[in-house]
Parts: structure tokens; sequence; C-alpha cells
């Protein structure tokens, strides 16, 4: 099968990824065999590409917004609701142990022996992949394969963002950086109530955003027109922080969405932290909170705006999103 491996981490310029011929990957014990439909392309893929995030296995194949098709078993496999030919999804949490603490209270994203698709084991930027059973998603029936692959990260992340940036009832959020996540977390907002500001430097992304019918939007630096009850951070630039603190009320929460960021600057404590403000990360999601996200999907009636390449310009969708080419997300269709 064809496959991208990361192979020479470094600027996507540099051309860091390979297209290679690997063997179709064998399920273990409790794993589903995917062929892949589509895979969307998140920025967390271009981190591992350039070795913001470390590899953590050499020559990964990246990718971790999958939707395929089941075409297999492993060998005495759990299946669970499973068949052949199932549409099914596969997200960035890949695995956790179960047991720990943190995986009994119901955090089993904070789990120290969770792994990760397209990071530590080889992802969707290939004609097949693996996946456990119980970390398979269910699809929405009335959602196109296209539509659906940045849902399974941009959206849940951008879903569990918006639960850790505990805005109240009609309240004031604003959003810095506009892309895959923050376009999906701002339609579940509005529809809840909220007044949503947008802070972003791209012409297409403020178009987007100003299509889905947010309050305001304003420069990537710039202060919203109103304080915010809360706020959430999708572009990974430190530099944001303190401004985003700066526009909170009293007693507002920043969010951070990201699972890289560049270094914070130092905070005023009286200007940008004082009145009971809250800074909050957001490490991965958990199950639960795929599957309410999902089922939002229909609820809310989210959609995404996407732009398709082929499997064979992964480099090039990657490049794009470094470079703002576009506004939502990538989608990488496999080949009839």
């Amino acid at each position: 099968m064809r496959a991208w491996a990361v192979n020479r981490p470094g600027p996507i310029e540099s051309g860091p990824l390979d297209l290679i011929e690997r063997p179709v990957p064998e399920p273990a014990a409790g794993e589903l065999l995917v062929r892949v439909r589509v895979c969307g392309v998140c920025r967390t893929d271009l981190h591992v590409s350039e070795g913001d995030l470390p590899v953590h296995r050499a020559g990964v194949t990246p990718g971790h917004e999958v939707v395929g098709e089941v075409a297999g078993f492993g060998p005495g496999a759990d299946t669970g609701e499973f068949t052949l030919g199932d549409r099914v999804g596969v997200a960035w949490l890949h695995h956790t142990d179960g047991t720990c603490a943190y995986c009994r209270r119901g955090a089993e994203n904070l789990c120290p022996a969770s792994t990760y698709t397209g990071w530590d084991v080889d992802g969707g930027y290939a004609e097949f992949t693996t996946v456990p059973a119980g970390f398979a998603y269910r699809l929405p029936d009335d959602v196109d394969d296209v539509t659906l692959a940045p849902l399974l990260c941009a959206g849940i992340i951008g879903y569990r963002a918006l639960k850790r940036a505990a805005l109240p009832e009609g309240g004031r959020l604003g959003i810095y950086g506009f892309g895959g996540s923050a376009h999906l977390a701002t339609q579940i907002a509005i529809a809840q109530g909220a007044r949503v500001h947008v802070m972003t430097r791209g012409e297409q992304a403020a178009e987007l955003a100003r299509s889905l019918g947010v309050a305001s939007v304003s420069g990537a630096y710039d202060a919203p027109p109103e304080p915010l009850d809360a706020a959430i951070t999708f572009a990974p630039v430190g530099e944001l922080v303190p401004v985003a603190m700066a526009a909170l009320d009293r007693g507002g929460v920043l969010s951070i969405a990201g699972i890289h960021l560049t270094d914070i600057p130092k905070l005023n404590y009286e200007r940008e932290l004082f009145y009971e403000k809250e800074i909050r990360s957001v490490t991965a999601n958990t199950r639960a909170d795929g599957h309410e996200f999902l089922r939002l999907v229909t609820e809310y009636g989210i959609t995404a705006t996407t732009h398709p390449y082929p499997l064979t310009r992964a480099d090039e969708a990657l490049a794009d999103l470094k470079a703002g080419r576009f506004d939502g997300a990538a989608v990488l269709v496999a080949d009839e």
C-alpha cells in the first residue's frame, strides 16, 4: 500500500515526508483493519512532520482524522458493534491503559500510558490503518466522508476546548485563530446561544467567520468590542495568551486548544490575571467528548468547510496549511 512517512522531521518546505510503499498492516488482537477513504489534515500532523512534536516512532505515518471502512479484524478480536464494510472513524486518541487513576475517574486523556494515532502508531496518510475496536467511532449516517473527517479531531478537540472555557449560558466568547477547529467550535457556541468574537489575521478566515454569523471579526491582536466571559486560543502562538487574558472580563477563562504552543511572554498579574481570571490547557480528549460532539453534529447541523486533496499531495496540503492558503480544513481523499 502507499503511505506517507516522516523520515526527516523539519520544515515542511524541506520535504520531511516521503510517499512510500509498505505492507498493509496486520491488526493485532482487538483491532480493526480500516481501509482509508479520507483523512483530514490537522495542524498536529504539521507539528509531527516539522519536529515541533518529537516523533515517537521513526518513519511514522501521520493522520488522525480518518473515515474509512472495516476491512478486517485482528485474531480473536472483540469487534464490538462493527462488521466488515461498516463505516468507521479513527481519531487522535489511540489507546489508554484503562486502569490508572486518571482513566478510572473519567479523565482518560490524561492517562500516562496513552498513545496517539499518527504519532505513536501509524495513521491515516495511507491506504490502510488499524485501530483498537474500543477506540473507533460509529459515524452519523447523514454526513458525507469528506465533511466528517475534520470533525474527528478538529471538531472533537474544539468541543473539548469550548467545554474547558466554561462559557456561561448566553456568554461572550473570543476565538483567537480561525482554522479547522475554530470554525467548528464556533458553530457549537453559536448554536448554544453565545456571542462569538473572532480575532484572526487571514482574510479568508475572516470571511468564513462572518458567514457563520459571528458578532464581530477583527485582527489577531486587536481588542474585541466587549469584554469576554471566555476565550479560546486555537493559533499555536504564545504571544496571544496575554492578549486574550487582557480581553477577559472578571472571572473569565482562557482555554488553550493546541497540543503545541510557542513560548508565552511574561504576564502582568494586575492586568492579565487578577480578578480571578484563569488559564486552562487542553490535553487531547476523551472518547466521551467524541461521542458527545458527534451527537451534536446532527442536532445542530454542524458542517465543515473542506478542501479536498488527493492522498498523493499530502505534503502540499500541509504546506498550504502552514501558509494559511485555505480556510476551514484540508482533507486527503484516497484514489478510487
